[in-house]
């Protein structure tokens, strides 16, 4: 095609010999509203594409027609431009052809803008109605072609001369430009232009005007005109024939792909989370370059579990974590699910692609070779999905191991996977493994982080005697998730319970280390009954030894359930918050601080804190109610408030303080919360006894268990009872000095006897032989008991077995 040019005037060419010129590209809907507004359309018109579209095309495209230029002379190029058609006539689909035209746009900062135009109306099943195409013409014609500020580059302009014969016909003929197009080709242009994002004008006075670049159409085959061999040593300009200008696509093919590389380079790696990665990287192919992407990964890989081991095979599990298509919806979502895990068998093109690291491309997938791929798949048939189209494989790979693959498709009709695809397949896969081992790398880490702070936080159990237990843990949005908060629930004799939380000073390795070492410590001490305050001064000492870096603050409570009392010191924490169950008050406990762990030289003290059964105590670390720049008062009152909150579970409630403190989930502390329901232990289920320190007082001791676990109901424990309390009250009698022998008797889930004397030695546990006549009564214990334990008290020692009864003990209800 030609540009209509008299022979009668002859352009003198630039300097430079190509350029380029944005142009707009809009689709119209059919209310008449903008669906696509292109990178080109909003230099041009000076409109964002967010300001755009949804909106009448009508208020921002110019609709005027062919205007006639100020100035310009009333020959016959201006009658022709009059003579055009207007774009609305084409918005409004008062004209149901092509048209083209000129118009002008009043543009702040740029004053009065001449604007050429394209109008294509569209056919078929979507709801666009219009392709709209616009171009600056005064860059035409005063050398317009500029540096792209969004990262492209620009050839040098080139100036086509005003007074250029073709430029004056240019406006009246501008329907020649583009050619008559079916509804099928214009469906086509649609399409790539909305891959491309925006097209541009290639043009100068060796080449013809692309006006619908398309990726994969082959370079021409007419060879480029020579210079003129008459032309004057002086480069004078000699009088020849018009030119016949050629396409050049291959130029802007390979400058396409370009920016769709760096498109694509920005758009992926947004985050460090490996699954959103990969759907960024498969959305961004499609439909741009591709109709159909679906990614897949080692499984090893997504599960965080390090670099892989050596080149996959046969047997290696990949799973595909996303599927991208422009196809009808539901089509690939039976035959290659999103999340589902397979092995891909050999002589395939996914298994050639994987084992060799190398891109695959099959520009047809003939009927024979769908055949041959389909069968190699169990129980799948693949033909109706692949037949007919165009196949890229290329391989996700980082310090050259594969890592995973991308499966890229083509329709029929489009464009076939060439040379060139095949290469920017390979980038796109090679710029996306680099962005995917880094997601990889980072959620290997985050998992290491996760199960060293799992592995550091205690199981607690869910239910002690006359206590229930609830916890959560909330990892810190910074330094690897790791902290140093900490909670533990401790089991002691007498039905108690210790509840703890701490806080260590500081984030990261070095904290969850210190917090390991001081849970610990706090551990035995707990165990050795400790009262708090004695407990926290001890672990002060211990940690002034480690270090002075060992700082933390630390709460520590004593329930008993018997005596329906908390015993509780603090170190330097936040108080803890009592819900009362009669009336669902809750109220922060005013406890004597004391300093943080690790200061020395500051007194710790003890109080106690009479509760009912139903009540709540919650412990939580600072991470859960301070906020930067706000007063840790409203994060208490907060606190309050969500624990007062009428809940169904225990674990209903810890729920409802976490969304109610943390909704956004992105507090960088970390964050440990304890919640216990202090059930209590009724006057009925204990029962208690003074024996003296006679002989004959293990008889009586056997006749008074055996008589309560029958009021009980509990007869299958009363032989073994029998027998373990005969031991323990018999070595109560050998041992113990001058006060008398306690046993005492406590129902929950499990039925707990307790021996108490004066001798503070501990009991201990020695091997026996067959002919040794003392030291049996503990293996008899040991033997016979679900649990037991020795602990020393301020009067002597308490020796105690737990025995699980075969008949489980009648439910009491949970109190709120």
């Amino acid at each position: 095609m030609e540009l209509g040019v008299p022979p009668q005037r002859t352009p003198q060419p630039p300097a430079t010999a190509a350029g380029r010129v944005p142009l707009a590209v809009v689709v119209v809907d059919t209310d008449g509203l903008v669906s696509h507004w292109s990178a080109g359309a909003r230099r041009i018109f000076g409109v964002s594409r967010e300001e755009a579209v949804g909106h009448p095309a009508g208020e921002l495209l110019p609709v005027a027609g062919a205007l006639r230029e100020s100035g310009a002379p009333s020959g016959a190029a201006a009658a022709d431009a009059e003579s055009g058609p207007s774009l609305d006539s084409s918005l409004s689909g008062a004209v149901a052809f092509q048209t083209a035209g000129r118009a002008r746009v009043d543009e702040p900062g740029r004053g009065r803008i001449d604007v050429l135009w394209w109008a294509y109306p569209l056919v078929g099943p979507g709801r666009a109605r219009l392709l709209v195409l616009a171009a600056d013409a005064g860059r035409l014609r005063d050398g317009a072609a500029e540096s792209d500020h969004d990262g492209t580059a620009v050839a040098p302009g080139f100036a086509l001369d005003a007074d250029f014969p073709g430029y004056r016909e240019l406006s009246g003929r501008l329907p020649e430009i583009l050619p008559s197009m079916s509804v099928h080709e214009a469906t086509e242009i649609v399409a790539q232009v909305l891959e491309l994002g925006y097209p541009v004008i290639e043009f100068s006075h060796l080449d013809r005007v692309p006006v619908t670049p398309d990726w994969g159409v082959p370079k021409h085959s007419g060879p480029r005109p020579s210079p003129d061999p008459r032309r004057p040593a002086d480069h004078s300009p000699a009088p020849r024939a018009a030119p016949r200008p050629e396409l050049d696509l291959e130029y802007a093919a390979v400058r396409e792909r370009l920016e769709f590389l760096n498109e694509v380079s920005g758009r992926i790696g947004t985050s460090l989370d490996l699954e959103r990665t990969i759907r960024e990287v498969t959305s961004a192919a499609v439909p741009r370059f591709t109709d159909f992407a679906g990614t897949h990964l080692r499984a090893a890989v997504l599960a965080g579990e390090g670099f892989p081991d050596g080149p996959p095979d046969v047997t290696t599990v990949w799973h595909r974590v996303w599927v991208e298509h422009n196809d009808e919806p539901g089509r690939w979502d039976d035959t290659v699910p999103v999340g589902e895990s397979i092995a891909f068998p050999e002589h395939t093109p996914f298994f050639q692609c994987m084992v060799t690291g190398e891109p695959v491309v099959i520009p047809h997938v003939g009927e024979e070779l769908s055949n041959r791929i389909s069968g190699a798949f169990e129980k799948r048939d693949l033909r109706p999905l692949i037949t007919h189209r165009s196949l890229l494989i290329v391989p996700l790979k980082a310090r050259d191991v594969v890592l995973g693959f991308m499966v890229l498709m083509r329709r029929p009709g489009r464009e076939p996977f060439d040379a060139m695809d095949r290469t920017t397949g390979a980038e796109l896969a090679a710029r996306a493994g680099l962005v995917l081992d880094n997601a990889r790398m980072y959620t290997y880490q985050e998992n290491v982080a996760d199960t060293l702070q799992d592995s550091m936080l205690p199981q607690v159990q869910p239910r002690t005697a006359g206590c229930d237990v609830a916890t959560r843990y909330l990892p810190g949005t910074r330094l690897g998730r790791i902290g140093g908060d900490w909670f533990d629930s401790v089991k002691l004799p007498g039905s108690r319970t210790a509840l703890v939380v701490g806080d260590v000073m500081g984030h990261g390795l070095n904290s969850a280390a210190m917090m390991g070492q001081l849970r610990t410590a706090v551990l035995t001490m707990a165990t050795m009954e400790m009262p708090p305050a004695q407990l926290l001064r001890t672990l002060d000492d211990l940690a002034q030894r480690l270090g002075e870096q060992y700082l933390a603050t630390c709460l520590y409570a004593v329930y008993d359930p018997i005596a329906s009392e908390l015993r509780i010191a603090n170190a330097g924490h936040i108080p803890p918050v009592l819900v009362r169950a009669e009336d669902g008050r809750a109220e922060l406990l005013d406890l004597p601080t004391g300093a943080p762990i690790g200061v020395g030289g500051v007194a710790f003290e003890t109080a106690t804190v009479r509760v009912r059964p139903g009540d709540r105590l919650v412990l939580c670390t600072d991470g859960l109610v301070e906020v930067r720049g706000q007063d840790i008062g409203a994060g208490l009152a907060a606190l309050c408030a969500s624990a007062a909150h009428p809940a169904a579970s225990m674990d209903d409630a810890c729920d409802t303080i976490i969304r109610a403190l943390n909704p956004s989930g992105g507090r960088k502390d970390d964050v440990a919360l304890l919640m216990a329901r202090l059930n209590g232990i009724g006057a009925d289920d204990v029962a208690e006894w003074q024996l003296a320190l006679d002989p004959r007082e293990v008889s009586r001791a056997r006749r008074l268990v055996r008589g309560r676990l029958l009021d009980w109901e509990l007869p299958d424990a009363v032989e073994a009872a029998e027998l373990m309390v005969s031991e323990l009250v018999t070595n109560a009698v050998r041992h113990g000095r001058t006060h008398h022998i306690g046993l005492r008797l406590v129902r929950t889930d499990a039925l707990l006897c307790e021996v108490s004397d004066d001798e503070p030695a501990p009991a201990t546990l020695l091997g026996v032989s067959a002919d040794d006549e003392a030291g049996r009564g503990l293996v008899v214990v040991d033997s016979l008991a679900r649990e037991w334990g020795t602990s020393s008290t301020a009067r002597g020692k308490t020796v105690w077995f737990e025995l699980a009864p075969s008949r489980v003990p009648r439910p009491r209800p949970h109190l709120w």
